[in-house]
């Protein structure tokens, strides 16, 4: 029919293979082999919550349509979603419909892509990986969860890559998987995890949904001391944000995420450093000359960007005018508060990533679950295989 089906109407009926033709045609999937979201798929999703199957969480655009919970079941089956997955399916999902995450903005022209970092005893719960390779597919929870937030601003939001081409990221990347946290670490160091940095209690299970625009390279940090671990992410992290630095002072929403295996962390903690201390050490040290700041901001169309002019109308600090030359130097982040810190990867490797953020800010949800989930994830994990 030319007319948009309903929730529960039977689209197709046919084999897997013709199934599978019927959803490519129409654009419904993401270019990969879909599970056939079949009613009673959808509902053992559902046996996973306690809210009520047609509940509205938000509306979603570019389309505007309604987000429910009944639509978050569909998407997750076909992205290959466990049932158990549901709770935080519906948290990722409240997460993009927040008004301040602007979810209808990711199909602009850098061609970012969301990344859900995980925290809480949900990890271990449902078995994600938080060790090496932690944003690697191979895992069934973190790929699957990640492919569904995409597969959801596609069907939902309407964000679609050609022949439709409503997504217009110029080159783009491929889904990122999800991050979750390794709060062993955390707790060893006596660190606060990612989690708490957003405002919740610690051991609550919470998921942030933000934008990553780009990826740096892998970042290994050599040296036994905190400074010596510094060194490179200074340079290496500091200098690939500071091509969209411009973002942070025009929008004041810059929020880079830094990835880093537990042997780095180590290092830092041993030398009495925190994450606070991480953020202030980068804040002051990651600094770029005015001319570049305003040559970037420039190429990327925003050709009225002036840093003297934020200064005189009073929309960033003096500091950033203290004088007319363009090679002074500026700091990369407009907030040492502003950039996030993950621990997690393989714990033998000096490594870490970064994350470069768009100019929305991350939004952060509380994963609710139902009031049996005890009993039901018991009764999941029964012929349960690990992917």
């Amino acid at each position: 029919k030319s007319s948009e089906p309903g929730p529960t109407d039977i689209v197709c009926e046919g084999t897997l293979d013709e199934v599978q033709e019927f959803f490519t045609k129409r654009l419904w999937t993401d270019g990969l082999p879909i599970r056939p979201p079949t009613v009673a798929k959808v509902e053992e999703f559902l046996r996973f919550t306690d809210r009520h199957r047609d509940e509205v969480i938000g509306v979603i655009g570019l389309e505007n349509r309604e987000a429910t919970i009944w639509n978050i079941a569909v998407n997750g089956v076909m992205a290959g979603c466990r049932p158990e997955y549901m709770p935080v399916l519906i948290a990722v999902v409240e997460a993009i419909a927040d008004a301040d995450f602007r979810v209808h903005e990711s199909g602009g022209t850098p061609g970012w892509e969301p990344l859900i970092v995980l925290n809480g005893p949900i990890v271990k719960e449902l078995d994600f990986n938080y060790d090496c390779g932690v944003m690697r597919v191979g895992r069934q929870a973190n790929s699957s969860i990640g492919r569904f937030l995409k597969l959801y601003m596609r069907n939902v939001a309407g964000l679609l890559t050609p022949p439709e081409a409503t997504d217009k990221g110029t080159i783009g990347y491929t889904f990122n998987v999800v991050l979750p946290e390794n709060e062993d670490v955390i707790m060893a160091l006596g660190w606060e995890p990612f989690s708490a940095d957003r405002g919740f209690p610690r051991g609550e299970n919470v998921v942030t949904v933000q934008s990553a625009r780009a990826i740096t390279p892998p970042i290994y940090c050599g040296g036994n001391t905190a400074k010596e671990a510094m060194e490179a992410l200074v340079e290496i992290f500091g200098t690939t944000c500071s091509y969209t630095a411009y973002l942070g002072l025009r929008h004041r929403n810059y929020h880079p995420l830094l990835l880093i295996s537990p042997s780095i962390a180590q290092v830092l903690a041993r030398d009495g450093w925190s994450k606070n201390d991480v953020r202030a050490y980068l804040y002051e040290h990651c600094r770029m000359s005015v001319r570049d700041l305003e040559k970037w901001a420039w190429r990327t169309g925003h050709t009225d960007f002036s840093v003297s002019g934020l200064v005189a109308a009073g929309k960033i600090p003096k500091s950033y005018g203290v004088s007319e030359d363009p090679e002074r130097l500026v700091p990369v982040f407009f907030r040492a508060d502003s950039i996030g810190i993950v621990v997690a990867g393989d714990p033998g490797r000096n490594q870490a990533k970064g994350y470069v953020h768009n100019h929305r800010p991350p939004v952060s949800r509380k994963v609710n679950l139902p009031a049996n989930w005890s009993n039901l994830v018991r009764a999941s994990r029964v012929g349960a295989v690990t992917v």
